[in-house]
């Protein structure tokens, strides 16, 4: 690990003015001189590793607004602050009521002991765990633009079928972000420009040519909250995680759901779709294809086809593709079964 600068700023726009001196708004995360960090459960592992090295590391655990810290629940939704630990989320029981599939997917994400120290806006901008991003001796347009990217010909088992382009097939490997897009949150973020209000489904970018650029967040932008509305379909919801094994391990084939049912008919549906796609994935076409119609394996499969039409396998991944599309089915009509 690289000699770094250690800074505990005690108010926002201190840390921002930090952040803004220090690097500019077209620093991405791997070349920013200074990085903001919160539970440190994702940076720190990347700074040992040496895929990330800023000079100066800003620690937002002293900031003094209470409101980062609360969860805050009102009849218009809920609102998490930037630095509520997952655990805490999780095991809030308003969240449990009223947004199952938040606090599935929170208490799927990782170890107890991870999910206690982890901030909530920290995980949703968590980098991938691709093992060429990881590993600094192989070639990885995310970690160096332009040197290419090993997973295309390499060991490509754990890489996305959705939202790849010919410069990265990297997968998003976070829990809590597919329920946040399936449930139409939004993130608050305060920098150099102002403060602002970012479409949950808005935040991530699609790599494309340029899979370095990972958000729509400027270097010098803060995190300050997540809102979640409250809707009729969100009781109704839940978070399905396949995965090598039970234990603390990343997501296969993930899907996030949330249904408003008129009897046995889809009035409303949320979908969303883990471990198979490089950003946080919303299955709008499945969305399409159940709407007003009767929920049965038959309509849910209808459904999941039309999810993963778009696939694009490699090599050792092609197997995502039918897991994703019995997982969404099995998500589907296991949520159509909860008792709300």
């Amino acid at each position: 690990m690289r000699p770094f600068i250690y800074e505990q700023p005690t108010d926002i726009s201190a840390a921002v003015a930090v952040a803004s001196r220090f690097t500019t708004n077209e620093d991405q995360p791997t070349r920013a001189n200074a990085q903001f960090i919160a539970g440190g459960t994702n940076l720190a592992d990347y700074m040992k590793l040496g895929v990330a090295a800023p000079n100066r590391l800003l620690d937002l655990n002293r900031l003094e607004e209470p409101a980062l810290r609360q969860i805050r629940v009102t009849d218009d939704g809920i609102r998490f602050g930037a630095l509520v630990r997952m655990g805490e989320a999780a095991d809030h029981s308003e969240v449990k009521r009223r947004y199952p599939v938040i606090a599935d997917s929170l208490r799927l994400a990782a170890s107890g002991q991870i999910r206690n120290m982890a901030s909530l806006a920290g995980n949703v901008l968590q980098r991938t765990r691709c093992e060429y991003f990881r590993e600094t001796s192989w070639a990885c347009n995310k970690r160096v633009p332009g040197s290419g990217c090993a997973a295309m010909e390499g060991f490509n088992r754990q890489h996305a079928v959705l939202g790849a382009s010919d410069a990265c097939i990297a997968t998003y490997h976070g829990d809590f972000a597919q329920a946040l897009i399936a449930l139409d949150a939004v993130v608050r973020a305060e920098g150099s420009r102002g403060a602002r209000k970012i479409p949950f489904a808005r935040l991530h970018r699609l790599p494309r040519d340029t899979p370095h650029i990972e958000t729509d967040l400027a270097a010098d932008e803060i995190i300050t909250a997540i809102e979640v509305p409250a809707m009729p379909w969100a009781r109704r919801s839940r978070y399905l995680k396949i995965r090598d094994r039970e234990s603390y391990a990343f997501a296969l084939a993930s899907a996030a759901v949330a249904l408003d049912l008129d009897g046995d008919s889809v009035r409303e549906v949320r979908i969303a779709l883990g471990g198979v796609a490089t950003v946080p994935w919303r299955a709008k076409e499945a969305e399409a294809a159940l709407q007003g119609k009767k929920l049965d394996e038959a309509s849910a499969s209808a459904a999941a086809e039309a999810a993963f039409a778009d696939a694009e396998p490699r090599q050792h991944n092609a197997f995502k593709i039918e897991l994703g599309k019995r997982t969404l089915v099995r998500a589907l009509l296991e949520t159509r079964d909860m008792k709300v």
